[in-house]
């Protein structure tokens, strides 16, 4: 799922649904929901109860499930008869449940007789419910039905109802899903945890002339026997999958279709008199499955994929699989009219919850506290298809100006958090999804991908997907599989990124000796405060790469720093030559550079021979230091002896009077852009050319 962030600008049955008349609940107002789930575990803390997730004494082989929504009183008869599995003898069932009213339960032993449930104790707080049976359901395997009823609310997630307008102006309702992370459970009685996979087939009784989707493709449409302006649209099988990725939407949509060249399906689908507005999407969409299928060697699962705009869309977009539901802005583009950011954003879009389907869906976490590395992972390769697919947006120069300098930012406060942090209760995921988790995340995983290597580190991806595909996998068990296709200390080298906050400064001087260059190379903690001053300093195990102006994007040498400090040696180096840490601006850190070596870059400046997302991170590097005020005009008067390698002497002076006085290269980056609008230039010394 791809959080709005501020990035830019988350059984096969077909019997007939038994009739229920229920009272039409009331209309709910929208609340605050993050103030619910810390108002729920305080009180449960208060108890003394901490979350207890589902008991492993039953669980779902396949869910037939029948859903019948009602588009004018917003509400929703449902019947699940779910294959379930008894791995020991109980008389009850616990089940995740919220906002639905059972109405009859019953469980039908394998070649045995049916059991009706005696009970249904509801646990609001918990979510959950449990199922009563006068007698032990035995080892085995056996059906559960429930028939239920509930609400098309407005909450925007669960099952809900989305506003929109048709083109003549009348306002109308689509019923539409967002269930991660623990949202199934409002459309129907479930066990709405990751690891708890199962595979769906899913009937939808909906009007006749709405659109019906869901995650497989419509395998029978035929009318329902009880009303004439109603269908009953059955879908395939699913392959097994986690509740949260299930999806399901009734509404009035047109659409545009493709196929990918390895014989997808690919369909866009866009509000009524928008067709056209799909059409870069479904572009993106059929370069983006071929690309994945080869990073990944392994084949997209599904016949088709449907990519669809929502009207009312909390989230930026959600990688259900096989119907990946999107919030307009992030889809949709009027050729007439859009800008080209807004194609890069919506591509970027794209290539993020695309990758999902084999990077989450195939292989999901176990539980909540690996949901970083979906996410980060995600936020990263979507930059890498999308520079595969339009290498004209020079797009990893705007990741170092949007994510990656956005991360480092926000890391270096002294509230920032470890990328990976334990989660207990499912709604704590809101809590601690941040830049930190996507944008460090997506920094990170571009870090150890360069340390690694493209080859070792698609070969350790394919191991892992293999491995673990239709299965659940733990952060470590990434680590394991890129451990063992590289040879390289994954494991530990990861560990030092995602379990502490923060990263380091790396202090260079250099000292030429004959015809080597000596580098002295430190670490230590970067504060956005001022220099860490703790006892116990903490240090990372930092991948460094060395480039020189021989061939300033070609890396001449890889480190791995594991201690304090450490001195290398640059063979056949002459004096006149100069040399920079980081090429590309890919490994997480600040550097400071000696006053010689930042000298010895000026010409490298000057004449374009480093690479504008170089001059890039050396900018924002350098404007980071102003921290201390002490050092205030040394600081100063290194800025300015990289800016006059550059002739804008008036930009020049606002930009550094500005910086002086806020401090923050994030604030520069917009004043620069007041000043030079053109979206081409994202960042400050991004295209010195050009002033």
């Amino acid at each position: 799922m791809l959080l709005l962030l501020g990035r830019r600008v988350s059984l096969s049955f077909a019997k007939r649904v038994r009739t229920c008349h229920p009272p039409s609940p009331s209309k709910p107002a929208l609340v605050n929901f993050n103030q619910i789930h810390s108002d729920t575990r305080h009180r449960l803390r208060q108890r003394g109860r901490p979350f207890v997730r589902l008991p492993t004494d039953v669980y779902p082989v396949n869910y037939g499930l029948c859903l019948k929504p009602d588009l004018i009183d917003f509400t929703f008869e449902g019947k699940l008869e779910a294959v379930v599995e008894v791995t020991q003898a109980t008389n009850q069932i616990v089940m995740n449940c919220a906002d639905i009213d059972i109405i009859t339960a019953s469980f039908a032993p394998e070649g045995g007789e049916e059991i009706n449930a005696t009970g249904f104790n509801y646990q609001n707080e918990d979510e959950k419910v449990t199922l009563s049976f006068p007698s032990a359901l035995q080892k085995g395997s056996g059906t559960l039905k429930i028939d239920f009823v509930g609400e098309l609310n407005d909450k925007m997630k669960g099952f809900y109802r989305s506003k929109y307008a048709t083109p003549a102006g009348e306002i109308r309702y689509a019923a539409v899903t967002q269930f991660e992370a623990t949202d199934a459970r409002r459309a129907f009685p479930c066990w709405d945890e990751p690891a708890i996979k199962a595979t769906f087939d899913i009937t939808l009784i909906v009007p006749k002339d709405r659109v019906a989707l869901s995650n497989m493709n419509v395998i029978d449409r035929k009318p329902y026997p009880d009303d004439e302006n109603l269908v009953e649209v059955k879908f395939a099988t699913t392959p097994i999958m986690s509740t949260y990725l299930v999806a399901f939407v009734i509404g009035e949509y047109d659409f545009v279709e493709s196929q990918s060249s390895d014989g997808v399906t690919v369909r866009v689908y866009t509000p009524i008199g928008k067709a056209e507005q799909g059409k870069f999407a479904l572009e993106v969409a059929t370069k983006t499955l071929p690309f994945y299928k080869d990073y990944f060697n392994v084949p997209y699962p599904l016949p088709k994929i449907d990519l669809i705009a929502i009207a009312d869309f909390a989230a930026g977009a959600m990688e259900n699989w096989g119907l990946v539901t999107y919030r307009e802005t992030a889809l949709l583009i009027d050729p007439k009219n859009s800008c080209s950011s807004s194609r890069q954003w919506v591509a970027l879009v794209v290539g993020h919850e695309l990758a999902h389907q084999w990077f989450g869906n195939l292989v999901t976490m176990e539980w909540w506290t690996h949901l970083w590395l979906n996410e980060g992972f995600a936020s990263w390769i979507e930059y890498l298809c999308v520079d595969h697919c339009f290498p004209e947006y020079d797009i990893w120069t705007q990741f170092v100006s949007a994510d990656y300098t956005r991360a480092l930012d926000l890391d270096a406060l002294d509230n920032s958090h470890p990328i990976e942090v334990n989660v207990g209760h499912p709604s704590e995921v809101d809590e601690i999804f941040d830049a930190i988790s996507y944008s460090k995340g997506a920094s990170v995983i571009r870090m150890l991908h360069n340390y690694i290597g493209d080859e070792d580190f698609r070969k350790g991806m394919n191991a892992y997907l293999l491995k673990f595909q239709h299965k659940n996998a733990s952060t470590e068990d990434l680590w394991d599989c890129l451990e063992q296709a590289s040879g390289k200390p994954i494991a530990a080298v990861m560990s030092s990124w995602t379990k502490q906050m923060g990263f380091p400064i790396i202090v260079v001087d250099q000292e030429q000796v004959s015809d080597d260059r000596i580098l002295k190379i430190s670490q230590k903690k970067f504060c956005a405060s001022g220099p860490h001053n703790g006892e116990d300093c903490p240090s990372w195990m930092v991948p460094i790469s060395i480039c020189t102006s021989e061939d300033p994007a070609c890396t001449k040498l890889k480190v791995l720093l594991d201690r304090p400090e450490t001195s290398i040696t640059l063979n056949n180096i002459s004096p006149d030559q100069w040399v920079k840490i980081n090429p590309g601006t890919v490994g997480f850190y600040r550097i400071q550079y000696s006053s010689s070596m930042l000298e010895s870059l000026l010409p490298g400046i000057r004449d374009l021979t480093l690479q504008p997302v170089d001059r890039l991170g050396l900018q924002n590097d350098l404007f980071s230091l102003l921290h201390k005020q002490a050092d205030m005009q040394e600081e100063k008067n290194r800025i300015e002896r990289v800016l006059g390698a550059i002739s804008a002497p008036d930009l020049i002076q606002k930009v550094l009077n500005f910086a002086l006085s806020v401090r923050t290269a994030t604030a520069l980056s917009s004043i620069y852009q007041s000043y030079n609008p053109n979206p081409k230039h994202s960042q400050f010394l991004l295209s010195i050319d050009d002033w």
